[in-house]
C-alpha cells in the first residue's frame, strides 16, 4: 500500500505508585488498535507510551517500602511495560520520566521559559491533593474534596515556581474555535472551554519545595520540576525534542502529534496546560486529543480492597489474550462508561469469539475436509445467493475505515463481525451438507466452500490490528497468509486448488459460567487479603477498634397494612442512558430499562452521580409511582437510594446480578 506519510501517537504515561488494572491497560490497547491500522493503511507509525515516574506520592511509597524511589519506580515501571507486552502491545518507545535524556531537556524546557518571562517565582498557599499533585480553591472542592478524585486535601503553602497561563489563554480559545477536531469528543471541548477557559486561567504552579523525588530546578537546587510539567514534555523529548534549537531529525518528522490519546479524567491537563507549554516554546500544537471513557467495574470504580479490581495478567491467564483484547474494545462505548465483569467477559467470548467466529472457521475447515480433502477450489458454479455475500465482504474495508477515521473502534469491530454474521448466514442458506448428497452439485459445493474461505480471509485481515494472534492463527489454518487492506475490496485473491489445515483447532473454547465465576472469586478473595494485610494497623493510632460500626436511628412512620404495601411494584431497573436536567442543580433525568419497557426517571442525586456513572447502574425502582413533572421533565417513577446522617446518597442495587425487570419483593 502507499506510503499516506508519518503517523505519531501517544498514550498517557501510566503513574508507577502501583500495578494498573484493566481500566488503565485499556487506553493501551486502543492505542495499539489504531496504531496497528495506521500502519496497515499505509502510515509511517511511530507509537510511544511509558510511565510517569516522579512526584511525592512516589517518594512516600518509597519511603513505606523501604527503599529508593528509584528502586520503587524501576519495579513499577517494569510491571508496566510487561502488561503491555503481555497485551501485545505495538509500541516504537516505551519512556520513562527518569530516562536521563528526558531529565535534561526538563531542566532546559524550565529554564527557556523561566528566561522568556513566562515562569515567574513566588508562594503558593492553597488545599493540596496527594494522590492528584493539585493545588485547589476552596471554590473548586466538591464537597469539600479535592474535584478530581474525591479524596482529601489539606492546606499547604510553600515558594514556588508559576507559569503565566492567562497569557496564552485567548489564544488558546481561538485555537479551538477554529480547530473543531483538535478536542474530541465535543462533550469534553464544551467541558474544557465553559468550566476552565472562559471563566479565566489561574496561573499554574510548576515546581515543588516540599519533597525530593522529581527533576531539579538546575538554577534553584531547593525546587523540583513539578509533574505536569515534567509528564507532559514526554510528548516531544521522547521523540528528540531539544529545547536549544537542536532537535533531532525523528522530531522534525513526527512533531505535531496526530494523537495524544488519554482519559477524560486529565483532558485538562492536555487541552489546557500541555498547548499553552508548547506555545510558549513556539511548537505546534498536537493535531487531536482524544479523552476515552472508563472501564468501570459493575458500574463503579475498581478498588482493591473490595477485591473488585480486575488486572490484565489474571484475566489474559484465564480468558487469553486477544479475548481481552476484544472485550475491552468492543464494550467501550465512544463517549460513554463502559463496564467489565469476569461474566460480561465470558458471555462475550461465549457468543461473538467461540459461536461467531470460532464455529465459522472451524466449521468451514472441517466441511473442506470431509468433502474435498482439505481442497479449496472456485469452480466458478455462482447463484444469486453469493452476490449479497460477495458485496458484505468487500464492502466491509470502506466501513471500517471510515469508524477508525472517527476512532470508533467498538463501532469498526462490529462491522468486522458483520462479515462473520454474513458467511454464517450463508451457510445456512446454502446448506453445504445438502448439497454434498448430490454428486452433480460437487463444483457448486466447492465454490460455496471456497467463497466461505475467501470471505474469512477478508475478515482475519481485517480483524488483525484489534486481535493480531487470532488472525494469524486464521489464516494458517488456511494455509495463506493475512492481506494488506489494498486487497479487501477484491473478491477471489485466495489460490484455488490450496490445501487447509488437516485438523482445525479450537481457536475459543466456550466457558463454563460457574468455573469463570469460580475463579473470580477465587481472585478475588486473595486480592482482599493481601489488602488487609496491607492495611493492617492502619487508621487507628495504635487505639484498639471497638468493632462497633454506625448506625442511624429514625423517627418510626404510622403504620401500614400488608395490603398498603402489596400496591407498591418494586423491581430491578438498568440505566441505559442518563442526563443532568437544564437548569437544575439537583436533578438527573435516566432513561431506565424496566423489563421490555423504558421509563424516564427523574432524581435529585446530581450532587452525588454524575450522569457517566449513573449509566449501566442496575437498581431498585418503584415503577407504579403516579408521574410527575419535575424542572419541567415528567418522572415516570422513582429510584431507591439508601441516605447517611451527612445526607449523602447511594442507589440501592441487587447484591447478585438480576436481569432488569426482576420483581422485587
Amino acid at each position: 500500500m502507499q506510503n499516506k506519510g508519518k503517523y505519531y501517537l501517544t498514550t498517557a504515561i501510566a503513574y508507577t505508585s502501583g500495578k494498573p488494572h484493566i481500566g488503565n491497560n485499556y487506553e493501551v490497547v486502543l492505542a495499539d488498535s489504531i496504531a496497528r491500522f495506521k500502519r496497515k493503511e499505509g502510515y509511517d507509525v511511530f507509537f510511544q507510551t511509558g510511565t510517569d515516574e516522579h512526584g511525592q506520592k512516589i517518594e512516600l511509597k518509597a519511603q513505606e517500602a523501604g527503599i529508593t524511589p528509584q528502586e520503587f519506580v524501576d519495579g513499577v515501571a517494569g510491571t508496566i511495560q510487561g502488561l503491555c507486552d503481555l497485551l501485545h502491545i505495538s509500541y516504537d518507545k516505551f519512556i520513562r520520566t527518569t530516562d536521563p535524556d528526558h531529565e535534561r531537556q526538563v531542566q532546559k524546557i524550565f529554564k527557556r521559559l523561566y528566561d522568556q518571562g513566562d515562569i515567574y517565582k513566588g508562594a503558593y498557599e492553597g488545599l493540596y491533593c496527594t494522590p492528584c499533585e493539585s493545588f485547589w480553591t476552596e471554590s473548586q472542592l466538591v464537597d469539600g474534596k479535592c474535584p478530581d478524585c474525591g479524596r482529601e486535601v489539606k492546606p499547604a503553602k510553600e515558594e514556588a515556581y508559576f507559569f503565566r497561563m492567562s497569557k496564552y489563554a485567548d489564544r488558546l480559545i481561538k485555537h479551538i474555535n477554529e480547530h473543531p477536531e483538535f478536542i474530541q469528543p465535543v462533550s469534553r471541548k464544551n467541558e474544557m472551554m465553559n468550566n476552565f477557559l472562559l471563566p479565566g486561567l489561574q496561573d499554574l504552579c510548576v515546581s515543588r519545595t516540599s519533597f525530593k523525588w522529581g527533576i531539579p530546578v538546575d538554577f534553584d537546587d531547593k525546587h523540583v520540576v513539578y509533574v505536569w510539567l515534567d509528564a507532559l514534555t514526554n510528548y516531544i523529548t521522547g521523540i528528540g525534542y531539544d529545547a536549544e534549537g537542536n532537535s533531532s531529525d525523528r522530531y522534525k518528522k513526527l512533531w505535531p502529534a496526530d494523537l495524544h490519546l488519554i482519559g477524560k479524567d486529565i483532558i485538562r491537563f492536555h487541552t489546557i496546560y500541555w498547548p499553552i507549554f508548547l506555545m510558549a516554546l513556539g511548537e505546534p500544537l498536537p493535531r487531536q486529543v482524544f479523552g476515552h471513557p472508563w472501564l468501570l467495574m459493575s458500574g463503579g470504580k475498581m478498588s482493591k480492597s473490595k477485591g473488585n479490581v480486575l488486572y490484565a495478567d489474571d484475566l489474559v491467564d484465564f480468558f487469553g489474550v486477544d479475548a481481552v483484547r476484544y472485550y475491552v474494545l468492543h464494550e467501550m462505548p465512544y463517549d460513554n462508561d463502559g463496564n467489565v465483569t469476569w461474566e460480561l467477559i465470558a458471555e462475550r467470548l461465549n457468543s461473538d469469539l467461540a459461536n461467531t467466529l470460532g464455529n465459522l472457521v472451524n466449521r468451514t475447515i472441517s466441511m473442506s475436509n470431509k468433502y474435498f480433502g482439505g481442497v479449496v477450489a472456485d469452480k466458478g458454479v455462482c447463484e444469486e445467493v453469493d452476490a449479497d455475500l460477495k458485496n458484505t465482504v468487500t464492502g466491509a474495508y470502506a466501513k471500517v475505515a471510515e469508524k477508525m477515521e472517527t476512532l470508533r473502534v467498538a463501532d469498526a469491530l462490529t462491522e468486522i463481525f458483520g462479515i462473520f454474521k454474513r458467511c454464517n448466514k450463508y451457510i445456512d442458506e446454502t446448506e453445504p451438507w445438502v448439497l454434498a448428497k448430490d454428486e452433480a452439485k460437487a463444483d457448486r459445493l466447492s465454490t460455496v466452500l471456497y467463497n466461505l474461505v475467501e470471505g474469512i480471509v477478508i475478515g482475519a485481515s481485517l480483524l488483525e490490528p484489534y486481535m493480531p494472534e487470532t488472525a494469524e492463527k486464521i489464516v494458517e489454518q488456511l494455509n495463506t497468509s493475512l492481506r494488506g487492506f489494498d486487497q479487501l475490496e477484491q473478491f477471489g485473491l485466495y489460490e484455488s486448488g490450496t490445501r487447509v489445515t488437516e485438523k482445525p483447532t479450537i481457536l475459543f473454547a466456550r466457558l463454563d459460567v460457574k468455573d469463570v465465576l469460580q475463579r473470580e472469586e477465587e481472585i478475588a478473595r486473595a486480592m482482599m487479603e493481601e489488602a488487609g494485610e496491607e492495611n493492617a494497623g492502619e487508621g487507628n493510632s495504635g487505639e484498639e477498634n471497638s468493632g462497633e460500626q454506625e448506625v442511624i436511628d429514625l423517627a418510626p412512620k404510622a403504620e401500614i397494612s400488608y395490603d398498603d404495601f402489596a400496591k407498591m411494584q418494586f423491581q430491578v431497573g438498568e440505566i441505559l442512558r442518563c442526563e443532568a436536567v437544564p437548569k437544575s442543580k439537583k436533578l438527573l433525568c435516566s432513561q431506565v430499562r424496566i423489563g421490555s419497557q423504558v421509563k424516564q426517571i427523574v432524581s435529585g442525586i446530581k450532587a452525588h452521580y454524575s450522569p457517566e456513572e449513573m449509566v449501566g447502574k442496575k437498581v431498585m425502582v418503584l415503577v407504579n409511582l403516579k408521574p410527575a413533572t419535575l424542572a419541567g421533565v415528567v418522572s415516570e417513577g422513582m429510584l431507591l437510594c439508601a441516605e447517611d446522617a451527612d445526607g449523602n446518597l447511594a442507589l440501592m442495587a441487587p447484591e447478585k446480578e438480576m436481569p432488569a425487570g426482576a420483581e422485587i419483593c
